[in-house]
């Protein structure tokens, strides 16, 4: 098999792969312009045939859509300043100082990433009520998601601060900077990419929360716009063109955040590999 062949065969295979992991949000902008009864025809159509434009404008102004996204934003912008302030320190720690005690404690932290919000929600909900926290819940769940997330955080960062010669931060120490100014006006700034790419995981994430947003938030005017979708469902549901017009205003705005700063995130991740 020659180099060029086995290329192209891979390139096919790749392209396959993306179709399919692609074709449910192709399906999903595709279904949110038909018509209720396009929605259930028999086969349904590839390509609505009569696009209905009109069901976004009416989707936003009936469901309060701009609401709910200021709510998401909200959440997730407090969740990404909360990690960034509390686990880059984290992170610079357990990349400079090594030890078995270090190892042991990395361990636990991604350990702590294995288990899933619904497994944490009750002991989360029981300790926040018992310490008032539910009083203000946009923040009580500011605080819950970034528990969740700083493990994933901190593995990420502490790679890019791995990949900082730590000479450079010497040689800061012995030009007179303190271990906390060489931190700040040295390996900071280094390592300022991998921070940034970190944030952005994890400001998507939070900006698609739900499990600790429905338990949590009951007001209706503080829920993010994932509490929001799940008000559509309902044991009679059948406006799916409605449901998936709201789901695509709510994904596209994170979508068009990947895609524009995609090469960024992959060298950001990738900015500690060669270590």
């Amino acid at each position: 098999m020659s180099e060029t062949f086995r290329n192209r065969l891979m390139l096919a295979i790749a392209l396959v792969l993306a179709a399919i992991y692609l074709f449910p949000l192709y399906w999903m902008y595709v279904t949110s312009l038909k018509s209720g009864s396009a929605t259930f025809a028999t086969p349904p159509a590839l390509l609505p045939l009569d696009p209905q434009w009109s069901v976004y404008t009416y989707v936003w102004q009936t469901r309060d859509m701009g609401r709910y996204m200021w709510n998401s934003t909200v959440i997730a912008s407090g969740a990404v300043a909360l990690i960034v302030l509390l686990g880059t320190g984290c992170a610079y720690v357990l990349a400079r100082y090594r030890s078995r005690w270090v190892d042991v404690g990395l361990f636990f932290i991604l350990m702590l990433q294995v288990l899933p919000a619904s497994l944490m929600i009750t002991p989360i909900f029981v300790g926040f009520s018992q310490l008032g926290l539910l009083a203000t819940p946009r923040l009580a769940v500011i605080i819950a998601i970034s528990a969740k997330s700083m493990p994933f955080y901190v593995v990420l960062v502490r790679s890019s601060f791995m990949s900082v010669p730590m000479e450079l931060e010497e040689a800061a120490l012995v030009d007179g900077n303190s271990r906390v100014g060489a931190f700040f006006n040295i390996v900071l700034p280094l390592a300022r990419n991998g921070i940034l790419v970190s944030a952005i995981l994890i400001f998507m994430q939070a900006f698609g929360e739900f499990v600790y947003s429905k338990s949590m938030i009951q007001d209706i005017a503080l829920q993010p716009a994932s509490v929001g979708l799940n008000s559509f469902m309902g044991p009679n549901t059948n406006e799916w063109n409605n449901i998936l017009a709201y789901a695509a205003m709510y994904v596209t705005p994170v979508l068009a955040i990947f895609v524009l700063l995609q090469r960024s995130i992959v060298s950001g991740l990738t900015s500690g590999a060669l270590k």
